[in-house]
């Protein structure tokens, strides 16, 4: 039973539970709705105040813009007014205080930038401004045209800085005082120098040290608002025209002369001579100093401009011409002396070489370095050319007929004197390199004693030509002393660089065979006449004077035509001349002089001494001795006019066979 009452109570307080959560219960659900209503009425609270809420920031942005704007018209207002006193100082003389002028120059280009730059952050910012207050319906309209006038402003100051740099602008109207200045300066410290001597004026075409400052600083000026190409062309104007107005203190007419003017080889010869030494002093005393005052002048803002203003000046001061002279001499018509022109072009270019390859060696002097390129491959090929073809040219004179007077042809004594030419230190080594850098283009090798080679191979054609010619001669006594004359002529080559080649050996030979020529003739010629009063029945008292006088008569007769005949050949060497002189009169003379005593003798009646006695001992001798003689000795000019006339004769017909070629 008490099991049962403890059921019953626990039973009564489970309902009273129950009943108490439904009553909780029924009241929740009525705060819920209540709740819900309360959400949705702040929600429509919040969607109507928004709008307000973001009015209000817009404004307060605005406000920020604003700030900004007034902010940067400021800086501009400061920057204008600075820009405006900056002008007001360019409007003075660039000269009167170069420094100073200079350095207001940068300040307004630094001025003008900064004003651009704020004026286009302020035209920003209130574009900005503008923007949100047409899109407002309650904008005032006063507030929307000053914001409008502002930015209009402000856009005319924003084009203050193109304006003053365009033509007739303030800032560019600074830039031709600068430029002007530059030409004052240059001009004013640019003077021609006499060209006397290498080396003596070198000096003078620097600038002071203020006046360079002052240049560099004018150009870094220019550059930096691109107008470097003007700053150039005034450089190049007046550097250019002292340039030209230094060479004019040379006589410089013959770089105009066309080769085929030249009739003489010497002439042009000489001209060559003067082109080496002035070609030297234009290039060393002025384009070597123009070159590096090039350097310095414009050496902060670079090698390009300073490059480009040298090879335009180079050009203007007639460099070109220079080059043009030696091309006309490589292209005239091929002789041997050409050869020996364009050896003294050479070296003249290879003594220029290094000076050459630092002033022209840049992009900017190309049509120089092409020139200069194009001369030496057409004086390298004209020599070699030239200088193969001598033994061959030699050669083909063999047909020629040899000097009637038995005297040295034209063609030996010139070829024996170029050779000598050739070996000498004035133009062995130039030949040897000009052959070297032929063969190396040929992918050859130089081998060492090719030049003597080719000199002894044209000195052995002229050997044969001597055989030849000899036996062209009708009288075989003529041909002994063509053959005593050359034999002689080579022997007589002792001493100078072709007989030094040559050797001992073979000028001994020569030596040797003159003796033979020579006693060859005096046999051959004289012995007969001395036949007819040297005999053995001379002394005998059977020979009536009647055949004494027929003897002798017969001897002058004999005598007169020998002379005739060979006073018109000539002996060249003067030793070799009055050693067969010599050997005449010591053979002759005595002879003579006994048989006319001993005619004397046998005679009584002095009219027939007078008529069968034509010489005298005394009178025959100086006959004898007046035999032989050059012709052209009686002018007093034998040298010369003998050279001059193998020059002009071997040359020409050389000429003409290597034209042939």
């Amino acid at each position: 039973m008490e099991g049962k009452q403890n059921l019953d109570a626990a039973r009564k307080c489970l309902l009273a539970s129950l009943e108490t959560s439904s009553a909780i219960g029924s009241a929740l659900d009525e705060s819920g709705s209540r709740l819900e209503l309360l959400r949705q009425r702040c929600q429509s609270l919040q969607t109507s105040f928004r709008p307000i809420s973001m009015q209000k920031c817009s404004f307060i942005d605005v406000g920020n813009g604003i700030d900004s704007v007034l902010c940067s018209a400021a800086t501009v207002l400061k920057v204008f007014e600075f820009v405006q006193h900056l002008e007001n100082s360019l409007l003075t003389d660039a000269g009167s205080d170069l420094c100073s002028y200079v350095s207001d120059a940068k300040k307004l280009e630094e001025a003008l930038k900064l004003l651009t730059d704020n004026c286009t952050l302020a035209i920003g910012w209130l574009q900005g401004v503008l923007d949100f207050l047409q899109d407002k319906a309650i904008t005032n309209e006063f507030y929307l045209f000053q914001v409008k006038k502002s930015l209009r402003i402000l856009r005319e100051l924003q084009a203050v800085e193109e304006g003053a740099r365009v033509n007739g602008g303030f800032l560019s109207a600074a830039l031709d005082n600068l430029e002007t200045e530059f030409q004052r300066l240059l001009m004013a410290n640019s003077m021609p120098i006499p060209l006397v001597s290498l080396g003596s004026h070198v000096a003078t075409q620097a600038l002071p040290g203020s006046v360079m400052g002052k240049l560099q600083a004018i150009i870094e000026r220019l550059n930096a608002n691109s107008r470097l190409d003007k700053c150039k062309s005034i450089y190049v104007e007046v550097r250019g025209r002292n340039a030209q107005r230094t060479l004019n203190t040379l006589d410089l007419s013959y770089l105009e002369i066309p080769t085929a003017k030249f009739e003489d080889v010497r002439e042009i010869a000489s001209y060559i001579d003067q082109w080496g030494i002035d070609l030297e002093l234009v290039v060393k005393n002025v384009l070597d100093a123009e070159y590096m005052l090039s350097c310095r002048v414009f050496e902060k803002i670079g090698r390009e401009a300073s490059a480009e203003c040298f090879a335009r000046i180079a050009i203007r001061s007639g460099i070109l011409s220079f080059i043009l002279f030696g091309r006309n001499v490589s292209e005239s018509r091929n002789d041997p002396y050409k050869l020996l022109n364009l050896l003294d072009i050479f070296s003249v270019l290879d003594d220029l070489r290094l000076k050459f390859n630092q002033l022209f060696g840049g992009k900017a002097c190309e049509e120089i370095r092409i020139a200069t390129k194009d001369l030496v491959n057409k004086v390298v090929n004209g020599a070699c050319e030239i200088f193969w073809q001598l033994p061959a040219q030699v050669k083909l004179q063999r047909p020629s007929s040899p000097p009637r007077d038995g005297g040295v042809p034209r063609l030996v004594s010139f070829v024996t004197d170029y050779c000598n030419q050739l070996l000498n230190d004035t133009y062995l080594p130039h030949l040897k390199k000009v052959l070297e850098i032929h063969l190396s283009w040929r992918n050859e090798t130089y081998e060492e004693g090719i030049v003597f080679t080719q000199i002894y191979d044209t000195i052995k054609e002229v050997a044969v030509n001597l055989d030849s010619w000899s036996k062209a001669y009708e009288d075989i006594t003529l041909s002994y002393i063509f053959m005593m004359n050359n034999h002689c002529h080579f022997y007589n080559l002792r001493g100078t660089m072709l007989g030094d080649m040559m050797g001992d050996t073979w000028l001994g030979a020569h030596e040797q065979y003159k003796d033979y020529y020579a006693a060859l003739y005096l046999r051959n010629s004289w012995g007969k006449l001395l036949s007819i009063i040297v005999q053995k029945d001379l002394l005998s008292s059977s020979l009536s004077s009647q055949d004494l006088g027929k003897r002798l008569h017969a001897f002058n007769v004999a005598f007169d035509e020998r002379y005739k005949k060979e006073s018109s050949w000539t002996i060249c060497d003067e030793a070799l001349r009055k050693n067969i002189c010599k050997h005449l009169v010591e053979c002759i003379v005595p002879i003579y002089k006994a048989y006319v005593k001993n005619y004397n003798l046998s005679i009584e009646n002095e009219g027939m001494v007078a008529k069968h006695i034509k010489y005298t001992a005394e009178s025959l001798e100086n006959k004898i001795w007046s035999m032989f003689q050059p012709k052209l000795k009686k002018n007093g000019s034998v040298k010369h006019a003998d050279w001059t006339s193998k020059i002009k004769q071997v040359s020409k017909s050389f000429r003409f066979t290597l034209a042939a070629k």
